[in-house]
């Protein structure tokens, strides 16, 4: 019984002494940094279908109808740059709470490539080669809980986990076809197509050390891994042209269908005999509609590193 009361004594005083050296040692309370991230993709995945294409790399034969090669095109958005502000306040030497507000433009990523794939034999056969190239942009906030792994030499190591909110941001898809018969080329296509998110949430990790330059501002540098995916809430055609004619709503050769349903999709868990959809309520359709799809996922997973500034108050 006296060994439990010196013991509970002992810890006790222990505790009080850590308070004190914590509060006599105790730094800034704020403080704020200005970074820049580059990061690579983890965790690739398939892509999305787009515009009714499988996310494919196909390549077709003189003929346009036989396959003579076929590539899953897959991989994340997750590889980009990305530039932040973060504020943070610590609550004591060794721990403290960070919120950024950060912009990001991910890498251009190939969804889908086809090469000569027949399309039309009336009146002559027409081939089409093309591409569909995405790319994500969004502003997040990313509250985090910090630990700080003690000063040495004006080094101070720490690591955080946290959440990522995105608050804006699109996934903007440009389509680009070349129509070709024997004798040469009929025309060339542009669109885009900007894919906005449903809300969603992810989950980051990062550690870090700051390395003191003086009395107020230190350097930082953090190795961080993010992981969220995000899936589509509405789809709607921004551009279309030929060769270099806005067709956006105006019905052209190779975009007969230029209605409201054409450009605007709603994006759904499942689509039933009661949607506004071609696919399963063909005798319904409405094209002064949006048109009901399945929703697709994508993922903005990577790991990044930060360099930086931070200035204590």
């Amino acid at each position: 019984m006296k060994k439990n009361l010196f013991l509970l004594g002992l810890l006790v005083c222990s505790m009080a002494t850590m308070a004190q050296t914590e509060k006599a040692d105790k730094p800034e309370s704020w403080y704020f940094k200005l970074g820049g991230s580059y990061f690579i993709q983890t965790a690739a995945t398939e892509f999305p279908i787009v515009n009714g294409q499988l996310p494919n790399t196909d390549v077709y034969a003189p003929n346009g109808t036989t396959l003579i090669s076929r590539e899953t095109n897959h991989g994340s958005f997750g590889e980009g740059f990305r530039s932040g502000l973060t504020a943070g306040y610590r609550f004591s030497t060794r721990l403290g709470v960070e919120m950024g507000i950060n912009y990001y433009s991910s890498a251009d990523k190939l969804m889908v490539e086809t090469t000569n794939r027949l399309v039309a034999t009336s009146p002559t056969n027409i081939f089409v080669s093309g591409d569909a190239v995405g790319k994500i942009r969004a502003w997040d906030l990313s509250p985090a809980l910090v630990l700080f792994l003690g000063e040495s030499k004006g080094f101070e190591p720490y690591t955080k986990v946290g959440v990522i909110v995105p608050i804006h941001g699109d996934l903007t898809i440009e389509t680009n076809r070349t129509y070709s018969t024997a004798a040469g080329v009929m025309a060339k296509t542009y669109s885009e197509d900007v894919v906005k998110p449903n809300p969603t949430i992810g989950f980051s990790a990062a550690i870090g050390s700051s390395y003191k330059l003086g009395k107020k501002i230190a350097l930082y540098a953090e190795i961080e891994y993010r992981n969220f995916t995000v899936h589509g809430d509405t789809k709607e055609t921004t551009v279309f042209t030929e060769n270099g004619v806005d067709k956006l709503n105006t019905p052209s050769t190779f975009r007969q269908d230029a209605s409201y349903s054409a450009i605007h999709t709603n994006y759904v868990d499942k689509i039933d005999t009661s949607s506004n959809s071609k696919v399963t309520n063909a005798a319904g359709f409405d094209s002064t509609k949006a048109t009901d799809d399945i929703s697709s996922y994508v993922g903005i997973s990577g790991v990044g590193l930060t360099f930086g500034l931070r200035y204590s108050l």
